[in-house]
């Protein structure tokens, strides 16, 4: 197997354990191997170019071409011309795959369901980054800088994966790079022949040195073993060690603190999936519950609370994290005046959802659940430790039903001093709307109860907002302000305007992030399925604690505190919980028992409302779009046909070269059509040889270029003019040059067969000089400063060839 082959085949392997990180994005995995056969087929193209061999540029140019056209077969062939070539159609469609992948990603959470416009952004992906490692690696035989594309491959998937993509496929991807490095170093020893070690310790005198029995070079490669295993395990451990690193590329999902006592926690903000899930196109079940409350439609299961505020984003506070106790300490500010029932409730897990922070009913009390879990007192939240997740896990939670009178909210006592400065700060660049607002629709309230109840109802019914899941998510001032003034949004623009408008009341206020209780299900327990996920703000009053609000609309359950009407006389004795925990997740989704226009839109109303159709961009971007990928892959076919361009237009120069009747004018045509000979036959395979005259150069040409008859004179007069142009003391003027030049190309190009004129056309090698013009002028630029010859000053690479063999 030859050195090349065996990069080529290194190079696919690279790629494909690097691709393998971003499996854990979508299901099913299929995908993979479809973009493995493509990227076989796109790296043979490759090796068969540089077999013929073509020109380095001619074999990136169509392997970019079979890309293309392997794309265009595989998820755009009904729209394709004759099936296989992209046409205005085939383009059109791919564009059209390309953005509805993208609405995909930032709709779906991850694992996302492996639509068409994401297979086509992933195998997309993994043929361009299988492209940049083999040009890298064996076009052009430089392995190291192809661990760039392999390393973004991997950090892309590990980002969109938060976290997914783990240990296993680092080491997958840290291995085909090592692997690339090894088969270059093994080509590279291979074309130095073979390596002198010193004396053999064996009976046998002198030995190969690095080479083994079989005579392989076993001593480098020893070597190569031995720093790849190194550097791997210095990029394991270190950053593992570190603890202001928290574990690196291979750190987990987990937010939690470390194992034993203590440890923090710096929360990753959930609000990211959060308007994923709400525009989920299956309402798929994360968990069900069954609870011996009298009403579960007001039992939200919360997640966290984010309660630090700093212009740009709502976020949770970094906090001490302890073991979990087995009571949970009292809720902070609740009195023992206020009507307070405890209840049970058995909680299952759908296998498929994975979060590190514990859904519980708030205020748990009692938390019996199996796994590693810390517990953070301010926001009475569990945290999965060490990689803990909630993934199938079955537990049982005992809390507190708070049942405060309108009273007892309205005559609370003014909150601690510590408490209130940490949960009324608001950052200076808020917007003087929010405020203003604020005051405005409070106006005459007379506690704070009062105008919490004011905010709720203005934002849930009195203000003309509307509920619209599409809208830009954002938490920060500006996201604030946008809301107030266009009157749209979700819950999480609900609950976070009405926080920070409490705030500037000095309100305390925070938002908690979770879920609302689901569906009943005909066994009596709940259902919680994805669309579930909401967000509302937790106002507090002395005396009760952190209370719930509810202001965005056809969300939830408004609770009954803030109600006109007189709460409950009294909690009723609970029912005893039904024994066992829950029974495992349906697939069942959740239905809405209303139906407002955006639900609809969404599919939500099962199967008599049909979803509104979303409306496209419009026939002008359809238009733009095509002709902007059009243009695009227009710029993309012409570039390898740049140096048959640039070569056609100089022959045609030269050939053309007419002028004034002075000597100079004579010799510089003579010159022009020896220059046009001698690319010719560079062109043809035959290397300039400058260091030759003209009449050896011309002898030279005829000889392996095997000219015979008039080609072989037309070169000799071309070149006796040359020389007479040159030496001779009264140069005459030589005529029939165009001719002559005519005459020797055919005869080139009819000794030449079919392949090497096809690649003297496509491809010329005097292209290069356009290379070299460019390098003489830099060079140049930078002569004059640094008072150097400017051939001295040229890489030994784009030199000019002074000798070759003949």
């Amino acid at each position: 197997m030859s050195g090349r082959t065996r990069l080529a085949l290194c190079a696919f392997a690279a790629t494909m354990m690097a691709s393998g990180a971003l499996l854990p994005l979508v299901e099913p995995s299929k995908w993979i191997l479809r973009a493995a056969f493509l990227l076989a087929i796109q790296g043979g193209v490759g090796a068969l170019a540089r077999r013929v061999p073509l020109a380095r540029t001619l074999t990136v140019s169509l392997q970019l071409l079979v890309t293309l056209l392997l794309l265009t077969v595989s998820f755009a062939r009904e729209h394709a011309l004759f099936g296989v070539l992209p046409g205005p159609q085939a383009v059109q469609r791919l564009a059209e795959l390309l953005t509805s992948g993208a609405d995909d990603v930032s709709r779906y959470d991850t694992p996302a369901p492996a639509t068409d416009g994401i297979q086509l952004m992933l195998i997309g992906g993994v043929l361009l980054i299988g492209l940049a490692v083999d040009v890298l690696a064996v076009t052009f035989r430089t392995a190291a800088p192809a661990g760039l594309p392999l390393l973004a491959l991997y950090s892309v998937a590990a980002g969109l994966s938060d976290g997914g993509a783990g240990r296993l496929w680092f080491l997958l991807a840290a291995c085909g790079y090592l692997l690339l490095l090894l088969a270059e170093g093994r080509d590279r020893l291979s074309r130095w022949g073979r390596v002198f070690g010193g004396v053999s310790r064996s009976s046998g005198g002198l030995a190969s040195g690095f080479e083994g029995p079989s005579g392989h070079a076993l001593a480098p490669v020893r070597t190569g073993r031995r720093i790849g295993a190194v550097a791997l395990g210095i990029a394991l451990v270190v950053p593992a060690a570190l603890p202001a690193l928290d574990g690196g590329l291979l750190s987990g999902t987990g937010g939690g603190g470390r194992g034993g006592g203590g440890g923090t926690i710096s929360a990753v903000n959930p609000l990211v999936s959060l308007q994923n899930n709400l525009n989920q196109p299956e309402n798929r079940e994360v968990m069900s519950f069954r609870t011996n409350a009298t009403n579960p439609q007001d039992m939200y299961l919360r997640i966290l609370a984010l309660d630090r505020f700093d212009g740009s984003e709502w976020r949770p506070s970094t906090r001490r994290l302890r073991d979990v106790p087995d009571r949970l300490p009292q809720p902070a500010g609740l009195s023992t005046d206020v009507s307070v029932t405890e209840i049970r409730t058995n909680i299952s897990a759908s296998p498929s959802y994975q979060q590190t922070y514990l859904p519980l009913p708030y205020p748990a009390s009692e938390v019996d659940v199996e796994g590693r879990w810390r517990f953070e007192p301010e926001g009475r939240t569990l945290v999965g430790d060490d990689g803990q997740t909630t993934r199938g896990a079955r537990y049982e939670v005992s809390s507190l039903v708070v049942e405060p009178t309108s009273g007892q909210l309205a005559n609370a006592m003014a909150p601690r001093s510590e408490l209130a400065r940490e949960y009324t700060r608001v950052p200076d660049s808020l917007p003087d709307v929010v405020p203003e607002t604020a005051e405005s629709v409070t106006e005459g309230a007379t506690d704070d109860y009062e105008r919490a109840v004011r905010l709720q109802d203005w934002f849930a019914s009195e203000g003309g907002f509307r509920y619209d899941t599409t809208v830009t998510s954002g938490t920060g001032t500006a996201a604030i302000e946008r809301f107030l003034r266009d009157k749209e949004g979700f819950c999480v623009h609900f609950s976070f305007t009405m926080a920070a408008m409490a705030r500037t009341l000095g309100i305390p206020a925070r938002v908690a992030v979770g879920f609302t209780p689901g569906t009943v299900q005909a066994d009596g327990s709940l259902s919680v399925g994805l669309r579930d996920a909401h967000a509302w703000p937790e106002l507090y009053f002395e005396g009760v604690g952190w209370t719930r609000f509810e202001p965005t609309p056809s969300r939830g359950t408004t609770p009954s505190y803030t109600r006109p009407e007189a709460p409950s006389e009294g909690p009723s004795s609970p029912a005893q919980p039904s024994e066992g925990i829950s029974a495992a997740p349906t697939a069942a989704p959740s239905v809405s028992e209303s139906c407002p226009e955006q639900m609809r839109r969404q599919g939500e109303c099962g199967a008599s409302a049909a979803p509104v159709p979303v409306g496209s961009g419009g026939p002008w971007t359809t238009v733009r779009t095509v002709f902007l990928v059009g243009l695009g892959a227009l710029a993309v076919l012409s570039l390898p046909l740049l140096p048959m361009f640039w070569r056609l237009r100089a022959g045609s120069r030269r050939l053309g070269h007419s002028g004034g009747r002075t000597p100079a004018d004579a010799t510089a045509r003579v010159l022009a059509a020896w220059r046009e000979i001698t690319d010719t036959a560079w062109d043809h395979g035959i290397g300039p040889d400058e260091s030759q005259t003209p009449r050896k150069a011309a002898a030279r040409v005829v000889r392996l270029g095997k000219l015979d008859g008039a080609a072989a004179a037309a070169a000799h007069r071309v070149a006796g003019a040359v020389e007479q142009v040159l030496y001779a003391p009264e140069p005459r003027a030589a005529t029939g040059l165009s001719e002559d030049v005519l005459t020797v190309r055919a005869g080139l190009r009819a000794a030449t067969g079919r392949t090497g004129r096809l690649r003297a056309t496509i491809a010329p090698r005097s292209a290069v000089r356009v290379v070299w013009a460019v390098s003489e002028r830099r060079a140049a630029l930078t002569a004059r400063w640094a008072g150097r010859p400017i051939r001295d000053r040229l890489p030994v690479r784009l030199r000019r060839p002074s000798r070759q063999e003949g």
